[in-house]
């Protein structure tokens, strides 16, 4: 009844924990490249590694023999005995990333070591070696993957679009790329390049793999201690971004996500930040290998340390100690202008305590004992004509009743009364009686609904105006953000935002639409590019409406201060002037209606 599982089929299971997708299989290669001692690596992208993924390499190479044995499951050159496990200090060691990728692509190797004349090509299909001949080549190795997935049609299907999936190749190559800014990079998609690294020092590699903005944000964080040494960057709270895109943990130069210490980083800035916004960092942790476990995940993306509270204090210490060094965290500023002098006091001078004097018969409620005091209230005096401080408040915020038909159907006939008033709570929500309790609503999920259906429109419709900027504004963006921001660039025009490409992924926002107040471009531009790539598999099919809810939470999101009084009254009737009121454009409750009778039970306790 229990049999061994054939090759092949064991290759292809094991490919479903290490080879995930396209960014998967160029993690595994990326890493075995820089640990051939490599110091130049170029990818080679087509459809989003779909159709091709290949990795070029000048390491060290490999003869035949090697090279057949680097496609067997477990096969590997980091592990001797059972020791070694306790001292990694390379990227791969399980020997079982090859041997998946081969189990589910086309696999082409070309390699060959320095001290050879002749070099060897070797060509894999599902787990089945076709061909292996001599070949000539360039020193080090080459692997160039195709048809991802070919033999497991499933796993294909799941893949995302190819912005998506292009995004997180990115994401792998940056993370490797931060370990080692002393290799330089080069990677191109379909023919264009995207990224062209030089080795440098680490402040370089981050500059150019983030954008030449963020020089100016960086700070620099350094603590060693007999425990761990921490060093890298972080980010000025001004900097941070509506993404985790700008944050990057590394132990022994490998990286890995740690939601701890990402808490410990997030307490340092404690009321510095916006809501939900993220600081950049890029943190590098070393210690004795021994004192680390790499070996808990599949993805290796997981890490464990044997003193990781100690750490995560020290790592709450040193980057609030940059915040501080560089005045960023809060302090107590006196004004110190008019104020007399301190004289300077000798150690030798003798402390005395200070004296006060007090008058036991002292009433500040009697104006008797009181000289030159005005005549006032005594404790035992009621207070008298209080009420009329809030005389006419709940009639002084008011706006005409709503008409009927314009109410959703969750709320019963009726149910607005003419004369009523609006409350704004924290800038957040808008409260408003009606017959049956209170309604809430909630401000930017109503402005988003507002925004979607008037986009919505233009996009159908375009006859939206363009306010041209006086001063525009450019924007530098990421290779792939780059990439979706250009596919879309038509659309926005008839939506009245004036785009343009400005070269070397930069763009020029020279209008925006008229009926709309003008936004922070770079804001702008970075909460549209989130919500597009969260919604990018279904731009092929739902344009309109993913490009409309895009801008919608865009334009949403940067609107800055709280609404006063007036606009959240526009609000209100914009909000029921559209066709779904009762329902942001992603399906979530603009508003809610608490009953008389839950707010009676609060008070039956």
């Amino acid at each position: 009844m229990i049999q061994l599982l054939p090759d092949h089929i064991a290759n292809q299971i094991a490919a479903g924990e290490v080879v995930q997708r396209p960014a998967s299989a160029l993690k595994e290669l990326l890493e075995n490249a820089v640990d051939a001692g490599a110091t130049a690596i170029a990818i080679v992208l087509a459809d989003a590694g779909r159709t091709l993924l290949q990795v070029v390499d000048n390491g060290c190479g490999m003869n035949g023999a090697d090279a057949r044995m680097a496609f067997e499951r477990h096969a590997t050159s980091k592990i001797r005995r059972l020791d070694d496990l306790n001292a990694i200090t390379t990227f791969g060691f399980r020997g079982e990333a090859l041997a998946s990728i081969a189990a589910v692509a086309d696999v082409t190797v070309k390699t060959r070591r320095r001290e050879d004349e002749l070099g060897v090509q070797l060509i894999i299909s599902a787990s089945e070696v076709t061909a292996q001949e001599p070949a000539a080549c360039s020193a080090g190795t080459s692997i160039a993957v195709r048809n991802l997935f070919f033999n497991v049609p499933a796993r294909r299907k799941f893949l995302k679009s190819d912005s998506v999936e292009l995004k997180n190749l990115v994401t792998e190559m940056q993370r490797v790329a931060l370990c080692h800014p002393e290799v330089s990079f080069t990677m191109q998609h379909n023919g264009a390049n995207l990224y062209s690294l030089p080795a440098a020092n680490l402040r370089q590699r981050i500059v150019a793999l983030m954008g030449k903005d963020i020089n100016q944000r960086l700070i620099t964080v350094q603590v060693d201690t007999s425990v761990v040494r921490i060093k890298g960057f972080i980010g000025k709270p001004e900097g941070a971004k509506r993404t985790a895109s700008e944050q990057f943990f590394f132990v022994n130069n490998r990286f890995f996500k740690s939601a701890y210490f990402q808490k410990a980083i997030f307490n340092a800035y404690q009321q510095l930040l916006p809501e939900k916004a993220f600081p950049a960092f890029f943190i590098y942790f070393e210690l004795p290998p021994d004192r680390i476990d790499v070996n808990i995940h599949p993805a290796k993306i997981e890490v464990k340390f044997a003193e990781e509270q100690i750490i995560f204090q020290m790592l709450h210490a040193a980057v609030r100690e940059a915040l501080g060094k560089f005045a960023i965290a809060p302090s107590i500023d006196f004004d110190t202008e008019g104020a007399p002098a301190i004289p300077a006091v000798s150690k030798n001078t003798p402390a005395t305590l200070p004296f006060t004097r007090l008058d036991p018969s002292f009433n500040p409620f009697d104006e008797e004992t009181v000289p030159g005091r005005t005549p006032g209230r005594s404790p035992s005096t009621p207070l008298k004509g209080w009420e009329k401080l809030y005389a006419g408040l709940s009639h002084s915020k008011q706006f005409d009743a709503l008409p009927e038909e314009k109410i959703p159907e969750q709320l019963s006939a009726g149910n607005f009364a003419a004369g009523r008033s609006i409350c704004l709570l924290k800038g957040k929500y808008i409260l408003t009686p009606v017959k049956s309790g209170c309604l809430i609503i909630d401000c930017r999920r109503a402005q988003q609904r507002i925004l979607y259906e008037r986009f919505l429109q233009n996009l159908t419709h375009p006859l939206q105006e363009t306010q041209q900027e006086i001063f525009p504004q450019t924007v530098t963006l990421s290779p792939v953000d780059y990439a979706l921001l250009e596919s879309v660039l038509d659309d926005l025009t008839q939506t009245g935002y004036d785009i343009r490409p400005f070269g070397n992924n930069t763009v020029v926002v020279n209008g925006q639409p008229a009926s709309f107040p003008a936004m922070d471009a770079p804001q702008l531009l970075e909460e549209l590019l989130h919500t597009l790539h969260e919604n990018a598999a279904d731009l092929k099919t739902q344009r309109r409406e993913k490009l409309a809810l895009s801008l919608a939470k865009a334009a949403a999101g940067t609107s800055g201060e709280p609404p006063n009084m007036l606009e959240a009254q526009a609000l209100v009737d914009n909000l029921f002037a559209c066709k779904e009121p009762a329902l942001s454009p992603e399906g979530k409750p603009t508003l809610q209606i608490i009953a008389m009778e839950e707010i009676d039970k609060r008070f039956l306790k």
